[in-house]
């Protein structure tokens, strides 16, 4: 069975911003099911200055800090 997007619910999400990259935090369930939490990174292109989604990877220590209390609240949103 194919990912059908329009199954998907958000519950939560947020995003932090740094000079190069952007990190969300979310919580999804898809079709009713289990909710769970989603972290992505987007890189800006230098060139177009538009961002593309890429591998999370390694998080520097500022990123971490700055993620940290997303990823609370996201867990407070599984809860409900």
């Amino acid at each position: 069975m194919a990912f059908d997007k329009s199954l998907d619910e958000k519950i939560f999400a947020e995003t932090v911003e740094f000079e190069t990259t952007k990190i969300t935090v979310g919580v999804f369930s898809y079709n009713g099911g289990e909710k769970k939490m989603q972290i992505s990174r987007e890189n800006r292109n230098q060139n177009t200055g538009e961002y593309s989604f890429a591998k999370l990877g390694r998080l520097l220590k500022e990123e971490a800090e700055a993620v940290l209390p997303l990823m609370q609240k996201a867990l407070e949103a599984m809860q409900s």
